[in-house]
């Protein structure tokens, strides 16, 4: 995966956890992965509604 320097480092912060035996908060971590497949799920459908509407 290619993650400029910045976005890493935000990425890490959001998700960082001391109180975590692996350092990071495995709760906010699930809730930013969910998040951010059901932007793509609704990105996705707009495509593919698109798609569909130009194809008839």
């Amino acid at each position: 995966m290619d993650i400029d320097e910045k976005t890493y480092a935000q990425i890490a912060e959001m998700i960082h956890s001391d109180d975590s035996p692996v350092g990071i908060d495995a709760k906010k971590t699930h809730i930013l992965i969910l998040h951010k497949l059901s932007q793509i799920e609704k990105r996705l459908d707009a495509i593919e509604k698109q798609q569909k509407s130009e194809n008839g």
